[in-house]
């Protein structure tokens, strides 16, 4: 009787300990989640809005804005996410190398961009890469080419701009769990392959690469995530211009939300495509990172 009276006063302490923390996700994420599946099925302008069914999927698929904006934003995830693990799996194999000199250095010189200021290193880059920067400068000092590269004006050019800026700053962010990671490994399996006659890539490619696939899986779906909310970047770079080259979905739904005539259910229905393109993309890679081996 005691021990079971000792038990039910151990789940209600557990349970009131917990249930503030159960609360607060109620109220900021599971309520917003509802609210806004609920929203995307809703039309209207402002405040004004009722139930539309299938009208605003129906929307999407005739709306020439949105078909830009998705294309853009794949075409980063496309570009950007494969160009920025390939370098940080570089960078962490090099920087995990005993012998080189001054590892701590280049270490902190990579990451330092990812805590740096998003707004100063924003307009670092748009002074960099403007008509008259110091690319350009430096291009034609080089006489790489003979007049200057519309780098913010053009809507190849801007993307380009926009895709070096996140590299840039989130690289360093990911080579740091790489890096983790390879610390980890048994350096014995290294010199039992060096002795071998195994060459530095096969170690790399044979060894490195595959102890480090739950590693890469995760960087690639967190990666993933972040490319398909971009807004910072293009919206502190090139508000989505020139001719809406680098509006991304996240800048269309803030556009949809706040900056146009409010469409909250537009925006909502927007949104779940953000939702459903994550959920497709990440269980495609984890289907491709999955152990095939019998």
């Amino acid at each position: 009787m005691a021990q079971s009276h000792l038990a039910r006063n151990e789940r209600i302490n557990g349970w009131a300990f917990v249930m503030p923390a159960l609360i607060l996700i109620g109220i900021f994420m599971i309520y917003p989640i509802i609210w806004s599946l609920w929203m995307s099925f809703q039309v209207g302008r402002g405040m004004q809005f009722s139930f539309g069914g299938l009208t605003n999927i129906i929307r999407l698929t005739q709306d020439p804005i949105f078909i830009r904006a998705l294309t853009n934003t794949l075409i980063f995830l496309a570009i950007q996410v494969p160009v920025m693990l390939i370098l940080a799996l570089l960078f962490a194999s090099a920087l995990n190398d005993p012998r080189l000199w001054g590892r701590s250095f280049f270490r902190t010189a990579i990451f330092l961009p990812c805590v740096t200021s998003l707004v100063a290193y924003s307009v670092t880059f748009k002074a960099m890469f403007a008509a008259d920067g110091i690319i350009n400068q430096m291009l034609m000092g080089l006489h790489i080419i003979g007049s200057p590269i519309p780098w913010l004006a053009d809507p190849f050019w801007a993307k380009v701009v926009v895709i070096s800026a996140i590299t840039w700053r989130w690289t360093g962010y990911n080579m740091i769990f790489y890096l983790a990671a390879m610390q980890n490994i048994d350096r014995s399996i290294y010199e039992a392959a060096k002795i071998d006659g195994v060459p530095a890539w096969a170690r790399f490619w044979y060894i490195t690469v595959p102890m480090l696939k739950p590693v890469i899986l995760f960087t690639a779906v967190i990666s993933t995530i972040g490319t398909l909310q971009l807004f910072d970047e293009p919206n502190l770079l090139t508000q989505g211009g020139p001719s809406d080259s680098t509006l991304t979905l996240s800048m269309y739904i803030y556009n949809l939300s706040f900056k146009f005539m409010p469409s909250f259910g537009y925006a909502a229905t927007v949104s779940y495509v953000i939702v459903i393109l994550v959920a497709i993309l990440s269980f495609f890679q984890f289907l491709a990172a999955r152990d095939r081996r019998a």
